[in-house]
């Protein structure tokens, strides 16, 4: 089992990659620099590259028999999704997460890294290497908003609110056009909908309490892993759309991520299912 000390050099393999391979590659990259994977929004740049080798090389170096499931490695090695369900120690990666903002110049992108063992998410870390800010959970410990001078505070989330005082969103990129018109009306039941198209920032968004609800449709561990378990620490709930929990090595079913139970459910019902 990982210690406090094991998740603080983690969280410094992060910090290190973010500082020397992703922040001086923001707003200086050529078109040489940007390559597009399976679309015109689904993108990969030498940050992503160079930053998820970093920290790949980094964790191996400490813990030589772990697994390391890197966004860009399972490009090439899907396989290494399934692998996470019996790894004694897992690494999760997505080097920047919001790549398509990262590329465009926008300071909403994100590193993501979770630790898993077993099947279960043990530790999580989102760092935003702009402002040096990152969020760190362990099972069981709470999550905390970590400054780039290393003060740490207590995070939670929002309070339970009506369904139409809520701010949230819902992925809908990856939908069918009938569903993805369909929920969008029904956000308009909130008080107000946002969409970062970065999952870091969602999560640092629901986990902190600044928004009330996210929902996805796509499961990719990289996205999800370590924002569900700082959610969980925060206080809040995450259940996939069938009301299981979401285990690492799973990529389909949908998630959606609430301040409680009740709420969840409201949230569910109202803008998931709702005609």
């Amino acid at each position: 089992m990982l210690q406090d000390k094991d998740v603080e050099l983690v969280h410094q393999f992060v910090k290190q990659a973010a500082a020397t391979e992703i922040l001086p590659r923001f707003r200086r990259l050529s078109a040489g620099d940007v390559v597009e994977k399976k679309s015109s929004i689904d993108l990969v740049t030498d940050a992503d590259l160079l930053a998820e080798k970093h920290i790949t090389q980094a964790l191996l170096a400490r813990w030589p028999t772990a697994l390391v499931v890197g966004e860009e490695a399972c490009e090439t090695d899907p396989s290494l999704i399934t692998a996470l369900r019996d790894a004694d120690l897992a690494f999760v990666i997505d080097p920047v997460d919001g790549t398509f903002n990262f590329q465009a110049g926008m300071p909403l992108y994100g590193t993501n890294l979770a630790v898993v063992s077993k099947g279960e998410t043990i530790a999580a870390i989102i760092h935003d290497s702009v402002l040096g800010d990152s969020l760190v959970a362990m099972k069981g410990a709470g999550a905390h908003c970590v400054t780039a001078a290393g003060v740490a505070s207590p995070i939670s989330v929002a309070e339970p609110v009506a369904l139409a005082e809520m701010v949230g969103t819902i992925s809908i990129n990856d939908i069918a056009y009938p569903e993805r018109r369909r929920i969008a009306a029904n956000l308009a039941k909130t008080r107000m909908a946002f969409a970062y198209n970065c999952s870091a920032y969602e999560y640092w968004m629901v986990a902190s309490g600044k928004v009330h609800f996210i929902g996805h449709h796509k499961l990719m561990p990289w996205d999800h892993l370590a924002g569900v378990l700082l959610h969980s620490e925060a206080g809040g709930v995450t259940a996939k759309f069938d009301g299981s929990p979401y285990l690492p090595g799973e990529t389909t079913g949908g998630i959606l991520s609430a301040p409680d139970r009740e709420s969840w459910a409201m949230i569910y019902r109202d803008i998931i299912l709702a005609p």
